[in-house]
């Protein structure tokens, strides 16, 4: 019975993604937008240029690899492919953004605007591409042993994602009210969190537990893979493009 509201309830969350997802992509072919946006030609004059490098993020490159070096000692591939499926839907996020900044002329989705030692996406830049790293395996940590147990009537793998994603909309609206982060659009700022919820978070951690509960190391194994492929793909034949 467990097993099955578990199933009932993501059929309904990954609907309402899917549909927050597909409104959003619609929007460029509905609305006109003049000019450009603030922070829209500093973020896209610095797309992946080298010059920024600073020495910073080689220790935070090898405490990345030393995390996950120390997961597979423990044998926690589980771990492992939930940590890179959440940040392969974090590159997921930044690729469609990139292509919303092309298709409008106007701006990005959201788009970052410290300083930065590299930025390969309008909105996405090394010290995130770290960070999202680093969260995806951390926020299997939470989670009870028991994947169907419940908590308010609700599976605990969609609560613990639920509250841990609006968690991190908490820190976004703190990192655009600091400036760190840029918002242009009416829909998707701090007094309308809730498209920065369901598909800025919200499927991310959905994802890495669904793939950390899958019956076999096998299943995640080629998942994460298949995952990791279409991303290098797009990646490469946007970029290639000039779209993203």
């Amino acid at each position: 019975m467990s097993f099955k509201t578990r199933k009932v309830q993501s059929v309904i969350i990954w609907s309402i993604i899917a549909l927050a997802y597909i409104t959003v992509w619609l929007i460029p072919l509905f609305t006109h937008y003049n000019g450009v946006a603030s922070g829209a030609d500093e973020a896209f004059s610095i797309l992946r240029k080298s010059s920024l490098f600073k020495w910073y993020i080689v220790p935070l490159f090898v405490y990345v690899v030393y995390l996950y070096l120390d997961e597979i000692k423990k044998n926690n591939l589980a771990g492992i492919c939930a940590g890179l499926s959440f940040f392969l839907m974090d590159a997921f996020n930044e690729i469609w953004n990139g292509l919303f900044y092309t298709a409008t002329g106007f701006s990005a989705v959201w788009m970052c605007s410290f300083p930065t030692a590299y930025q390969p996406l309008m909105g996405w830049n090394i010290e995130i591409i770290f960070m999202f790293l680093i969260l995806g395996l951390a926020s299997t940590k939470l989670l009870p042993e028991d994947r169907d147990a419940t908590i308010l009537g609700i599976n605990n793998r969609h609560f613990f994602a639920f509250i841990m994603a609006w968690l991190c909309v908490l820190v976004e609206i703190l990192l655009n009210k600091w400036g760190a982060l840029i918002w242009n659009y009416s829909w998707w700022k701090a007094d309308f969190p809730y498209l920065i919820f369901i598909i800025g978070y919200w499927p991310f951690f959905e994802i890495a537990y669904f793939v950390y509960d899958m019956k076999n190391t096998k299943r995640q194994l080629i998942f994460t893979s298949t995952f990791a492929l279409v991303i290098v793909i797009s990646l490469t034949i946007f970029i290639s493009l000039g779209l993203i």
